[in-house]
Formats: structure tokens, C-alpha cells, sequence
């Protein structure tokens, strides 16, 4: 960087998890410096050198590590083990003169990083390096959600109001997400919509399993539009669905989708993959997957570090009146956004003494 008046320039490394990829770009946006995406592919024998914490491309294709040459950046945003050793040979091939921010739970100590921006949920330390957000990153902007309203608008009008956005992940660490938990989610919904003589825009994601969908698109029971999700789809409709929503559920797996969701200080229910919260209600049979199922084997024997707990994050959107379980009561009153980004880009710009 010429000058302390210059603006840095900014290298995204690009997830390999769709909601890291939104969380780092909203991160880019928000500081307003010129930023370049560097979308990166893996060599399957690059798992061992990434595991073990190196630092170097070994685990990139080739064409990917071809592509990352001078001029060096000045800021590397960067998210996920895999890419950790590209991040760290950048700060090398510049000679230590790029900063290393990290969006989400590091592999590596976050002493190795001049910024962690975190949430709840990892249980990180508390530590210089590390900013402890409430929620994740988001892009949900009025004028995002309005630009997207714009072009599914008057196919959405269609659909019987008040409108609920129904907002689907998939199986997440230790909670399985199968045909017990898409009936369930099915049947909630659709009596709400039914009580409030409204409809659902149902919107599934990249860990949505086609059971699940399937499910979904047979046994709601009112007046709905479900996007089946598919990558790279300029007319995917989610970003609509949250502006043209008046209420919205979201499965409660996905912190990125819960953030987006709460940005739009719209009524907001959280969907339980495990639990029925509706005053009547029962115990629920819960899915199962040998994947959960060695997970929550690793919350309760392994390192701490190497699991999470999103309850963590779900209390606290319950204490802040952000959410309420689907299935009780929604006061309707509105709540602030949380300010994330906006902490973020001042903990970055600082890394460069810029207001």
C-alpha cells in the first residue's frame, strides 16, 4: 500500500461453503476498497498438508495457484481449513506485508491471524486477534432485497398474503435433518400460513437433502412456491423471498441463514430439527445419521475446540427477542440489526490505521 492514504487492495479467497463465501464478500463490500474474488479448486491429495497446518498451494490445483501472482494484496480475507496454507503463503510471497483476516472457527491458533471474526457457537477464546460477533456476516441490504423483489415481484404478488418465507438447510454437526424433521417442518408451516389465511415461499439450499425437499413439495398443504436450489442460478429467488416475506422460518442449522433472516428485523420463527415447541407438544422422533451420530460422539469425547455449540446462538436471538421457536407465540415487535459487519470493517480498517 503507497501512502497511508491509499486504499488497500483486497484478495477474497473463495469458500468452499456458500454461506462462508457470502459471509467474506459481505465483509469485502462493506469496507468499499477494491477487492478481487480468487475462486480456488483442491487437489484431493492436498487433505494432509492442509491438516497438518501448512503453509503453502499444495493443495490447489493447478490452475488455481496459477492465478495467484503479483501484485500482492494488502488484506487477505480468507475462511476454511483448506484454505489457511494459501492464505499464510500469500503473507510469505509478500513478505509478511499482508494482513490475514479469517471468517469463522480457524484450524490454526488465532494468534496466526491478525483478525478472527467469529460467532458464538466455536467458543473461541477471548484473545486480541479474535472479534466475537453475535451473528454472522451478512449481504442483506434494503437495497439488495429490493433489487431482488424487483424481478420475482410479480410472480410473488400472486401468492395469497400475509406471505411466509420458509428458509431450509440440511443436516448440520450433530442434528440430522431427514424425512421425520421435513414432515414436521411441513406440517408447522403450513398451519400457520393456514391461520393467518396467508402462504409459503419455501426456499431450499446446497445441504438440503432431496428427501427433504421431496417431502416438502408433497406435504405442504397451502398455497406455496418452493425453489429447489441449484448452483450458480442467477434466478435463484431467496434473497426475494426474504424481502417480499412478512414472516419468516428458517431451520435453525445454519447461522448464516438465521443472520440473514434476523437482518431483515421481519417476525422471525426458528425451526427445531430435534424438538417440538408448539405448547402441545410431544416428544419427536429424531432423525439419524451415521454423520450426527459421530459427531455428537465428538462433542462429548473430543477436543473442544473441534466442535461447536449453536445453541449458544439460538439463546441468545431467544433473550434478545430476535426469534421465537415455530410453534409459539410471535409478539411481532421489531428488533435492531445486529451491527457485525459494521464491527468488522472498523476492527479491519484499523489493522491499516483508515477510519
Amino acid at each position: 500500500m503507497s501512502g497511508k492514504t491509499a486504499q488497500p487492495r483486497v484478495w477474497v479467497i473463495g469458500a468452499y461453503r456458500a454461506g462462508e463465501q457470502s459471509q467474506m464478500l459481505a465483509l469485502a463490500e462493506a469496507l468499499g476498497w477494491p477487492f478481487e474474488l480468487k475462486p480456488v479448486r483442491y487437489r484431493p491429495i492436498g487433505r494432509p498438508f492442509e491438516l497438518f497446518r501448512g503453509t503453502g498451494l499444495f493443495g490447489l490445483a493447478r490452475d488455481s495457484a496459477a492465478t495467484l501472482v503479483p501484485p500482492w494484496p494488502d488484506l487477505v480475507i480468507g475462511a476454511g481449513m483448506r484454505n489457511e496454507p494459501v492464505c499464510r503463503w500469500v503473507r510469505e510471497a509478500s513478505g509478511g506485508r499482508t494482513r490475514l483476516v479469517h471468517v469463522g472457527r480457524p484450524w490454526s491458533d488465532p494468534p496466526a491471524f491478525d483478525l478472527v471474526v467469529a460467532t458464538p457457537q466455536y467458543r473461541l477464546p477471548a484473545m486480541p486477534q479474535v472479534l466475537q460477533n453475535a451473528l454472522t456476516m451478512h449481504r442483506v441490504t434494503p437495497a439488495h432485497l429490493a433489487q431482488a423483489v424487483e424481478r420475482h415481484q410479480e410472480r410473488l404478488e400472486q401468492l395469497p398474503s400475509p406471505r411466509i418465507a420458509v428458509m431450509v438447510g440440511g443436516p448440520s454437526g450433530p442434528h440430522a435433518f431427514g424425512a421425520r424433521a421435513a414432515s414436521r417442518l411441513a406440517l408447522q408451516a403450513s398451519a400457520l400460513a393456514r391461520e393467518l389465511g396467508g402462504s409459503l415461499m419455501i426456499s431450499t439450499s446446497s445441504r438440503t437433502p432431496a428427501c427433504v425437499t421431496g417431502l416438502l413439495r408433497s406435504e405442504t398443504s397451502v398455497p406455496h412456491e418452493l425453489y429447489e436450489w441449484r448452483a450458480g442460478d442467477p434466478d435463484n429467488p431467496y434473497y426475494a423471498y426474504l424481502g417480499m416475506a412478512d414472516r419468516i422460518i428458517a431451520t435453525f442449522d445454519s447461522i448464516s441463514m438465521l443472520s440473514e433472516a434476523s437482518a431483515t428485523c421481519k417476525p422471525l420463527y426458528l425451526f427445531d430439527l430435534d424438538r417440538d415447541h408448539s405448547p402441545q407438544a410431544r416428544p419427536v422422533a429424531r432423525d439419524h445419521s451415521p454423520d450426527t451420530m459421530g459427531y455428537r460422539f465428538l462433542l462429548r469425547c473430543g477436543p473442544r475446540r473441534l466442535g461447536r455449540d449453536i445453541s449458544l446462538v439460538h439463546d441468545r436471538m431467544m433473550s434478545e427477542g430476535r426469534a421465537v421457536w415455530l410453534g409459539q407465540e410471535h409478539h411481532l415487535r421489531s428488533v435492531a440489526p445486529s451491527p457485525d459487519v459494521e464491527r468488522a470493517v472498523h476492527r479491519v480498517r484499523a489493522l491499516f490505521d483508515q477510519p
